[in-house]
């Protein structure tokens, strides 16, 4: 097991690496700092003194690669790729345009982040397997016809309605909730309720119809006739049998996914104003703050691999077969 896990480790080494390569790259060498200097200072009547002074106090002065000009060691650590590449291993993401520092800002935002994503995932979990199970249970009745028509409506239907329709029905008319905003402490679960509601009504459609051709996959299987033949009841078979065999196509997504909590939801906390890791990246991008978008795309690269990773580890606690690959 440990074995299996450092050879998973040792293949994201090299793709966490190259992922950073390819992202200094599309940052520095596609668009050039005095590129991102005039799109700060605005493309028309910019002054080569103005953009200088961008660069200079941004960090953006010195060359890319390989600083000709230093001694020693400086000739590969005084350059733009080591001060703002290199660095994030070792999570020093530097400075905001605004001056606020980054690491600081990704921390403070990764509460509210996880306050909305955790219930969403957890509770949408247990509600799209759920439906699923039931639709195979019922499979080839009205019950299930009529819950993959439910699951196709739910799927053609765009997020934004159920955030706007929600926002108008839940909080403007009824005024259960808060339409927006954010506070922290025990008062938290009214500013959360809506947004995580939401995010669970949005992936039903999707998840639940997935799910439900997992479970149909496994229920053809010679092991279920097997079983069905030695006189178990239906439920049993689905509940004790299918579930468990399904759960490994089901752990490809949902593994993957947990990373991905901490990154919170860009559309979901920038219409209900939650100050969580999405917003905080919607902003940078809308005021054209590179180094907060750089670190966002370290972290979220980061966090796949992460992703990537425990998904194997799940694997060999499901099937330990996997162990052999």
């Amino acid at each position: 097991m440990i074995a299996y896990i450092m050879r998973r480790l040792l293949y994201a080494i090299p793709i966490l690496i190259g992922v950073n390569i390819i992202t200094f790259g599309l940052f520095f060498l596609v668009n050039t700092p005095d590129d991102m200097a005039r799109m700060q200072l605005g493309v028309k009547r910019v002054t080569p003194e103005a953009i200088a002074n961008w660069k200079q106090e941004r960090g953006y002065d010195k060359p890319l690669l390989f600083n000709a000009s230093a001694a020693g060691s400086g000739k590969l650590t005084q350059t733009i790729f080591f001060e703002k590449s290199l660095r994030m291993f070792v999570f020093d993401f530097g400075r905001a345009d605004d001056g606020r520092d980054i690491a600081r800002e990704i921390g403070l935002r990764m509460g509210p982040s996880l306050a909305v994503a955790v219930p969403s995932f957890l509770v949408g979990l247990f509600v799209y397997i759920t439906f699923a199970l039931v639709f195979a249970f019922f499979r080839a009745t009205a019950i299930d016809f009529w819950g993959v028509v439910m699951c196709v409506a739910a799927m053609s239907i765009s997020s934004m309605f159920y955030i706007i329709g929600g926002q108008y029905l839940i909080a403007k008319l009824w005024h259960l909730v808060p339409i927006s905003g954010y506070s922290g402490g025990a008062d938290a679960w009214r500013f959360v309720l809506l947004p995580a509601a939401v995010g669970v009504v949005a992936g039903f459609g999707g998840s639940t119809r997935l799910y439900r051709a997992f479970f149909l996959d496994e229920i053809g299987r010679d092991y279920v006739r097997t079983a069905r033949a030695k006189g178990l009841p239906e439920s049993v078979v689905l509940f004790r049998h299918v579930l468990k065999n399904a759960m490994i196509p089901i752990l490809t997504g949902v593994v993957v996914a947990i990373p991905f909590l901490f990154m919170g939801g860009l559309i979901t906390e920038s219409f209900f104003g939650i100050p969580g890791l999405g917003s905080y990246t919607i902003d940078a991008i809308n005021a054209q703050d590179f180094g907060v978008v750089r670190s966002m795309v370290f972290i979220g690269s980061l966090l796949y691999i992460a992703g990537l990773l425990l998904t194997d580890i799940s694997y060999t606690l499901v099937d330990p077969r996997v162990r052999l690959s």
